[in-house]
């Protein structure tokens, strides 16, 4: 029998109570800020955010480097990304995500390459610009289609006070004014990769567009329909599907941010009428520079499932004329019966199953309403790295009585998957073999468990399927690792 909210939101806040009980008093009362059962009415989930996580305990967050190299800068397919310093975080971060780019590798696109200072004792010592100086020289050498580097540093650089500022125009004046951009995400900053998304949209604020020549690029012509896809990676494909949808309603895309992206899209980007901001906690900075700068308007958007892609069409659809808003609707009206053959064929096999979210940047919250398209239910979400407006944004999602968990730790997350047994849990890499042994279905909903795009109409098809395999597939029922399933 299902609860109703007032039991749901009673079981959640003893069950918030139980996991606290594990801890030191100190540990249990600064980690109690950041668990809740969502009140409907709140303007915000009621956990606090953004705060250094604890000494001791499993977080299962990124640095500031991870969230510059990684997911800002990392993407952007004809430049070059150096790995500054030793060549742990350069491995650890080289093909990491899956952004798809249409380019040749090595020769005009460099996304999955590694480029890596290699940094050793003797350059921690003696300083590692004049090592750098070279690299650049060799890049230049080896790759001379490559449109700019950017130096990505690591903690060593800022403990040791590398001037790579000062490299950087050097080089580039050298280089008859090449871009070339010192990134500052030394991975000890800030409390997670957030900080690195901030530093990364500085530095191409200060740049790239500060330094970029508003003539340089003559055979660009405004159109009215003008926008910029920002806070794209393009996993799985997720850019080129919401491009279709967004060209399909009449509107021209000047630039991927950065999934696909390039450099001359990034300069380009102050001529577009509108940005569609996707990822809101890693491109929010730029976009806002941008319309105060430039006095170009954003809007967030979320083509996660059919319910929010028709709101997501009308409300960029509103920002233009008459012929973008029944291109929309025409586009809205085009896609219904494919959208109603999915629903059909999945929706009686996954409806009523409760679902679990723990996941990076948007996702907690944009995929809601895909799985509720496909009448599952979320029983909790939180975020690895969000901050307070994020969870603001949150409260548009989500149901009175919800479990809300903020950089939740390892042993969290597991006694409370353990007590709601959701049928699904959406995480990442780190959590999927732990719930996968306990024999519980999992997907891997930072790049999509290597399938996708989940954006689009296209992509709620691929994403529908791929619920119902990891939820339907036999082997569950042969897997006894569950601490509960032992026990019982």
């Amino acid at each position: 029998m299902s609860m109703t909210v007032e039991e749901r939101k009673a079981a959640n806040k003893a069950l918030i109570d139980e996991v606290l009980k594990a801890y030191p008093d100190k540990m249990a009362k600064k980690r109690a800020k950041h668990l809740n059962a969502y009140e409907e009415g709140r303007p915000d989930c009621g956990v606090k955010s953004n705060i250094k996580s604890l000494p001791g305990v499993m977080t299962i967050r990124g640095c500031a480097y991870a969230g510059s190299k990684g997911v800002v800068w990392g993407p952007i397919k004809d430049m070059v990304h150096i790995s500054h310093g030793p060549v742990g975080c350069g491995q650890y971060s080289w093909a990491s995500r899956r952004n798809y780019y249409i380019g040749i590798t090595g020769v005009d696109s460099f996304g999955t390459m590694q480029f890596t200072s290699d940094f050793q004792e003797k350059d921690i010592v003696f300083g590692g610009d004049k090592k750098l100086e070279k690299i650049i020289d060799e890049i230049e050498q080896l790759f001379p289609l490559n449109k700019g580097i950017s130096i990505q540093s690591e903690c060593p650089i800022g403990l040791i006070g590398d001037d790579i500022e000062a490299v950087s125009k050097k080089k580039s004046k050298e280089m008859g004014g090449k871009t070339i951009i010192p990134v500052r995400c030394e991975g000890f900053r800030g409390v997670s990769q957030s900080l690195g998304h901030h530093i990364a949209n500085d530095a191409i604020r200060d740049w790239v567009f500060d330094k970029t020549d508003p003539a340089k690029y003559p055979e660009f012509v405004s159109t009215p329909y003008d926008v910029a896809i920002i806070g794209d990676y393009n996993i799985g494909g997720d850019a080129w599907s919401s491009r279709i949808l967004l060209e399909e309603i009449g509107l021209r895309v000047i630039a991927q941010w950065s999934g696909d992206g390039t450099i001359a899209e990034l300069e380009n980007t102050p001529k577009a009428k509108l940005n569609v901001l996707h990822c809101y906690r890693s491109m929010n900075y730029i976009s806002r520079h941008m319309e105060e700068k430039y006095g170009i308007p954003w809007v967030e958007y979320n083509f996660f499932g059919p319910t929010q892609i028709e709101k997501s069409l009308r409300e960029i659809a509103s920002h233009f004329d008459d012929t973008i808003k029944a291109n929309a609707e025409r586009v809205i009206a085009k896609y219904r019966p494919m959208v109603d053959a999915v629903i059909a064929k999945y929706k009686p096999r996954l409806d009523g199953k409760k679902v679990m979210l723990y996941v990076g940047g948007l996702r907690p919250r944009h995929v809601i309403g895909a799985y509720e398209d496909l009448g599952m239910e979320i029983c909790g979400t939180g975020y690895e790295f969000a901050h307070n407006d994020d969870y603001q944004r949150t409260t548009h999602y989500i149901k009175d009585g919800t479990l809300i968990y903020d950089d939740v730790t390892g042993y969290e997350f597991e006694k409370f998957v353990e007590r709601v047994q959701p049928d699904l849990i959406g995480s990442g890499i780190k959590e999927k073999y732990v719930f996968q042994k306990m024999g519980l279905p999992f997907r891997q909903m930072h790049s999509w468990d290597y399938s996708g795009p989940y954006h689009g109409y296209d992509g709620f098809a691929i994403f529908a399927r791929d619920m119902d395999i990891a939820i339907s597939s036999p082997v569950w029922g042969l897997a006894k690792g569950a601490p509960w399933k032992k026990a019982a």
